[in-house]
């Protein structure tokens, strides 16, 4: 118990550096290329934290088990939003950028929408179960090239409104030490991540909780730690662009990328109660477009306490079903 005590306080402590390191990298490194922040954290923060996600299922899809991978989506997904989103915003209001709000939510609800029509599709054709055939994760793959396309357009028209700016800031790092501090922060993030798992399990186990519980919260919110520490700090260092775009981007990841791939390699079986799993992302998906179009498009400490309250249900309610 001392020994996962320990691991569990060195992974925090590891999650906090690293995700102080990755957020001071990734601002940097938006300003020596002559990119917004939010440009950062859609892409290279949450893409980077999304690793944990893509690993474990990629394993378990060259092993022949895919049957958490589903989960390790969805429940990361849900995480995301409900969790992440939902604990940014008590710690500080999170500003929306316009954009956020018409077209990059809009890209996420969409890419929900083809996971719940391609969880559906095998059982409106007669099939016994449902299940993400390889025709579905290709499908998957392309929306993320949809996604970048339209960021890439980002990217070049904003170089040219900040490459000044970038030029005159005092005391900017240079763009290979800006690289080395969010690479950095991101390894330590996923090294944290594993600490943190492994002492929170070990307590658990010792405490006599079951491996369905443990697996359906502390491992399931240990692939989200990432995001979850990348976006606290950020939130606490007025980032909110790097916050919110790194749950969007991340999520867009998980179910393009990680789903996707996961899907093309070997078929990914959809759960029982996966279907009420993907109506919940759904509705939290759109809850959060909501929050994000409303009051000045802040997201306020009350909206994030309502996001975090559905999510703690939600989770609560499925453990002790």
């Amino acid at each position: 118990m001392t020994t996962d005590l320990l691991l569990l306080l060195l992974g925090f402590t590891v999650l906090l550096g690293g995700g102080d390191a990755l957020v001071r990298g990734a601002t940097a490194l938006a300003r020596r290329l002559g990119i917004s922040p939010l440009v950062v954290g859609l892409t290279v923060v949450a893409f980077g934290t999304s690793a944990p996600e893509l690993a474990v299922n990629l394993t378990a899809a060259l092993r022949g088990s895919t049957a958490i991978s589903f989960g390790n989506v969805i429940g990361s997904n849900l995480a995301n939003i409900g969790l992440i989103v939902g604990l940014a915003a008590l710690l500080r209001p999170l500003a929306v950028q316009s954009v956020v709000v018409r077209r990059e939510l809009p890209m996420m609800l969409l890419a929900t929408a083809v996971a719940v029509v391609f969880a559906l599709d095998s059982v409106l054709d007669g099939d016994a179960s449902s299940r993400y055939g390889r025709g579905d994760g290709i499908v998957l793959l392309l929306l993320l090239a949809v996604f970048l396309y339209y960021t890439a357009g980002d990217v070049f028209r904003e170089r040219e409104s900040m490459r000044g700016e970038a030029r005159l800031a005092p005391g900017a790092w240079s763009f290979r030490v800006s690289l080395f501090v969010a690479a950095a922060g991101l390894v330590a993030l996923v090294g944290g991540a594993h600490l943190t798992v492994k002492g929170a399990v070990g307590i658990a186990r010792d405490a006599g909780i079951s491996e369905a519980v443990i697996g359906l919260t502390v491992v399931a919110i240990g692939t989200s730690l990432p995001e979850l520490a990348a976006s606290l700090v950020a939130a606490w260092r007025g980032q909110a662009e790097i916050a919110l775009g790194n749950v969007i981007g991340s999520n867009l990841f998980n179910l393009s990328v990680v789903l996707g791939a996961t899907a093309a390699l070997r078929p990914i079986p959809v759960p029982a109660g996966g279907v009420v799993d993907l109506t919940m992302l759904c509705a939290l998906s759109m809850l959060l477009w909501w929050v994000c179009a409303t009051h000045e498009r802040r997201i306020i400490r009350a909206e994030g306490a309502v996001l975090l309250t559905a999510y703690l249900i939600y989770v609560s309610a499925r453990a002790l079903l």
